[in-house]
């Protein structure tokens, strides 16, 4: 499978810079999978789309900031990481830049006591592809309390515009740290219309999937097939495990909201096997494109992802990948926001 074939092009003017005033504000554009009918809607029309019964499942990670600007400790010359994932202690996966200039053994700093000493120390331990690098910190205090002072919010690199207010990066039910990037889809919501939705009668159900390198690195490989996904951390407890087994044993529709739930839900039902699924942590770089049965997922709320990305392949093996790229020139046409801080899609 090629991948030139989800490729496409997009006006420049059409990526969201900065998020709506109001998060429910958004435009929806409605997809039945089975009949290939698009229709153009308001966010809150979703009301409309979901029933009592039906069972969203949130991604509640937080992101992290996780964007951090320092010198070489050695020369002064700016450098910039991307904290991805943490591995074990102070060590962590990352991003450089200039990777060229960031070599094993090279001293990093970051902020200023006051007194003319860094308030965070870093060195690179390893260098990996595409700019990865792991990085081991050093510090006083508390690191959470330094990251919030000295980073910044991880905007993607298509997003120009400053972000004003960090919390427009996050669902209103983030709670637990550790992601590169939001689950964008979520951002749409509000704690009022969840609590529409719950008097509808839709139930609320949560994983976690803690957003990393797989969502910044490109495709570049040919073949579909060929790509290999970065593994991101996830877990799922026991009560939402049960309301999703409900769901499935009652008929009523799983709707993922956001790829990253959709991959969370796929991977626990492999490692399930078919059986009812149980609370579970891991780690997973499941990858899903057309050809991809799903097992869990029967609905997916999302926004609208760059060109030859595995999120648009995603997308595609829900809907059908002439469905998806028909919907995208659609919504092209009808001038709809597109990536993070843009509309939102709903497959049914």
């Amino acid at each position: 499978m090629n991948v030139e074939w989800f490729d496409f092009e997009l006006p420049e003017n059409l990526i969201a810079q900065t998020p709506l005033l109001d998060r429910t504000a958004s435009r929806l554009l409605a997809l039945n999978k089975q009949t290939g009918e698009i229709t153009h809607n308001s966010f809150t029309d979703l009301e409309q789309y979901v029933g009592a019964g039906d069972v969203l499942v949130l991604n509640d990670t937080r992101v992290i900031p996780a964007r951090l600007t320092g010198v070489k400790s050695d020369t002064g010359a700016k450098i910039e990481l991307l904290l991805l994932k943490q591995l074990e202690g102070d060590s962590w996966e990352a991003l450089g830049k200039p990777a060229k200039r960031l070599k094993v053994g090279t001293a990093l700093s970051f902020g200023d006591d006051g007194q003319g000493n860094p308030l965070l120390r870093a060195v690179i331990e390893k260098e990996g592809e595409m700019g990865g690098r792991t990085i081991r910190f050093e510090y006083e205090g508390i690191f959470q309390e330094l990251l919030d002072r000295l980073g910044e919010m991880p905007l993607p690199p298509y997003i120009k515009e400053r972000l004003e207010e960090r919390e427009r990066y996050q669902t209103v039910y983030s709670k637990h740290a550790g992601s590169a990037a939001a689950p964008t889809a979520g951002l749409h919501f509000t704690d009022a219309f969840l609590d529409k939705l719950q008097a509808k009668g839709v139930k609320l159900a949560y994983v976690t999937l803690h957003v990393g390198l797989g969502t910044f690195r490109p495709m570049s490989v040919d073949l579909v097939e060929d790509h290999e996904m970065h593994s991101e951390y996830y877990e799922l407890n026991e009560q939402n495990a049960a309301i999703i087994n409900e769901a499935k044993r009652s008929g009523a529709r799983i709707i993922a909201v956001g790829t990253t739930s959709s991959r969370t839900l796929e991977t626990v039902a492999v490692r399930f096997e078919g059986n009812p699924i149980e609370a579970c942590s891991g780690w997973t770089s499941i990858f899903i494109f057309p050809g991809y049965e799903f097992k869990l997922v029967n609905a997916l709320l999302t926004n609208f992802h760059l060109p030859k990305s595995t999120l648009v392949m995603l997308v595609s093996a829900l809907a059908g990948r002439d469905e998806v790229m028909h919907a995208y020139r659609e919504a092209i046409v009808q001038q709809y926001r597109f990536f993070s801080f843009g509309d939102a899609m709903f497959i049914y």
